[in-house]
């Protein structure tokens, strides 16, 4: 992941304060981070096979832009915000889907659930497991974000431990118990 966290905090600062040339000047600084989580995210994904890395980074920013004042305060909120929106758009996309195959066929609700590789069983509801992540999120927030960034953004434990600022052993420690959480909560 690239550095820069001054030059991108100050430019969101700037970006949430209505100044849309910061906005202009924030993103090549992480579009390349942007895209390369995007790409990971789909690359897993096979149920998206159609979205683009690039059309998922434009519909994040597209809800991002679409709220009345950006709150995003440095990269790790950037980035940890973008997981979360990129969780949403696909969730969204998903049930998009479901809504167009209604009365025909069987579909399955499974590609998202092993994309992200969570030991969930096949068949999983995915409103259910949007809404066991935003249960999870009000027991333990970073634990939430761990699985965002692992899951959703595709980063590395060592890409995740920078951004949360803590060490490695505690990313790992909680993405095994948001796991397990997740599993006992999504198999109830």
């Amino acid at each position: 992941m690239g550095e820069g966290g001054a030059d991108v905090t100050g430019l969101l600062r700037r970006w949430g304060e209505g100044d849309m040339q910061a906005l202009d000047d924030l993103l090549p600084d992480v579009w390349d981070d942007l895209r390369r989580i995007a790409a990971s995210e789909l690359r897993s994904n096979a149920g998206h096979g159609t979205l683009q890395p690039t059309a998922l980074i434009n519909d994040v920013f597209v809800r991002l832009l679409g709220t009345d004042h950006v709150r995003i305060t440095d990269r790790r909120h950037l980035f940890t915000t973008a997981a979360r929106l990129m969780r949403q758009v696909l969730v969204d996309r998903a049930r998009a889907q479901q809504r167009e195959k209604r009365g025909g066929g069987h579909w399955q609700r499974v590609d998202l659930v092993e994309a992200i590789a969570l030991p969930i069983e096949p068949g999983t509801d995915v409103s259910a497991l949007a809404q066991a992540l935003d249960a999870l999120a009000q027991l333990d927030p970073r634990m939430a974000e761990v699985v965002e960034l692992r899951s959703f953004a595709g980063l590395e434990v060592t890409e995740v431990a920078h951004l949360l600022g803590v060490d490695e052993r505690t990313v790992y420690r909680d993405w095994a118990m948001a796991r397990a959480w997740l599993r006992q909560h999504l198999g109830a």
